[in-house]
């Protein structure tokens, strides 16, 4: 623990932890000053002997959401590591020795490293020199070659993610016309409309039957999302409601549905212009984000309810799930055989297809892969921008 964490008179305790609750809420966790404030009780009452409880005490009240637990694993082992962190990271100059230094398994989360970098307490009141910006630019941030539409959603940092989030406000989807049963009047038409001639016959000459030619209505086919927000998925599924979002605004025929362990229709909060507001109604409704996911249980569900309403006409159906399955594929097979049967083009998106190595070795994935028509993955912009493309093509 820092020396500086000191619970006698004049110790900087409460500074530390309003610090830290200001990195964490950079991160993206919803911590407000209440929080703050719980945190220093809790610790007065628990003490500082153990590092291992001042980590579980500082977890119970900052993390409310199973996704927030790496962000806050990792914001605490940089935060309290060393109270002189930022000075000795100026220092440093390659990925590999910062995590050596903060001796973690897995790479430095990029919002928690903007966070630490901007509420670090070696940070506080000051303006880096342009010297040290580049330095912290070579320590925690991706090489200046990779574009931002190739960033995957997980890596970016806060303000990269509401840049991103008003970049997929631009996408516009050009759906293609597909001809559906009903006939509109049409002199160069091969069919007659037999309703038009007859009402053409009585106006004029009841004897004589005029024929009015026809052909049929074109109209884009139906999408259906169907997108999983189980804890495995919100970190995608948030960009994925914006999007859907998106095409929604568009397009009248767009019907959404997220599952966890139930199926929930959000299609009618989407259609509000406010994208926050939207977005705001749905976390309220859905309250099974951030939870388990049973895919065959949801599937059966929309199969029995939902696919005569939205199915119609030949629908394109966008099923975004990672395959990772609570009831292990039960039952999931034979309710992806009668969703593909029921649609006109089936598109199964998955982010873990973005790893060159990713197998589907999860039994949920063997069972909805033979059903799909398409697999691709769904991580970044240009992935989306390839999905556009394709649902455009037809």
């Amino acid at each position: 623990m820092p020396e500086q964490l000191d619970c006698g008179e004049g110790g900087r305790l409460l500074d530390n932890l309003v610090h830290f609750g200001r990195v964490l809420r950079a991160a993206g966790l919803r911590v407000g000053p209440g929080c703050i404030l719980q945190a220093q009780e809790a610790v007065r009452r628990v003490g500082l002997r153990e590092r291992g409880d001042f980590y579980w005490t500082l977890h119970a009240v900052f993390v409310s959401r199973a996704a927030d637990r790496p962000l806050f694993e990792q914001a605490f082992h940089v935060f309290w590591r060393n109270p002189r962190f930022l000075e000795k990271l100026r220092g440093l100059s390659l990925p590999a020795t910062l995590d050596a230094f903060l001796e973690q398994p897995e790479p430095l989360a990029r919002r928690v490293a903007d966070a630490v970098a901007e509420h670090s307490p070696g940070h506080r009141g000051e303006r880096a020199s342009e010297h040290e910006e580049h330095e912290l630019d070579a320590v925690l941030t991706w090489s200046d070659k990779e574009t931002f539409s190739a960033r995957d959603f997980e890596s970016m940092s806060a303000d990269e993610m509401a840049r991103a989030k008003a970049l997929i406000a631009r996408f516009r989807l050009l759906r293609t016309d597909y001809p559906t049963r009903r006939l509109r009047p049409h002199r160069q038409g091969r069919t007659v409309h037999l309703r038009s001639s007859v009402r053409q016959s009585l106006r004029t000459a009841p004897d004589i039957i005029h024929l009015q030619m026809a052909e049929r209505r074109r109209r884009p086919a139906p999408l259906v999302i169907l997108c999983d927000v189980s804890g495995s998925m919100s970190r995608y599924a948030r960009m994925l409601m914006h999007f859907a979002h998106t095409v929604s605004s568009d397009h009248d025929r767009v019907f959404t549905f997220v599952f966890g362990t139930r199926l929930t229709h959000i299609t009618r909060m989407l259609r509000h212009r406010d994208v926050d507001v939207a977005l705001a109604e749905v976390g309220a409704k859905v309250g099974d984000w951030d939870g388990g996911t049973r895919i065959g249980q949801c599937l059966r569900t929309f199969n029995q309810d939902w696919s005569r309403r939205v199915l119609a006409q030949g629908a394109v159906v966008l099923f975004i799930t990672d395959g990772l399955d609570r009831d292990a594929g039960e039952g999931l097979a034979a309710q992806m055989e009668r969703l593909h049967k029921s649609c006109r083009r089936l598109i199964c998106l998955n982010p873990l297809l973005r790893y060159d190595r990713y197998e589907p070795k999860t039994r949920g994935m063997q069972a909805i892969l033979p059903h799909v028509d398409e697999f691709r993955t769904i991580h970044n912009l240009d992935s989306m921008a390839a999905l556009l493309s394709a649902l455009e093509d037809g």
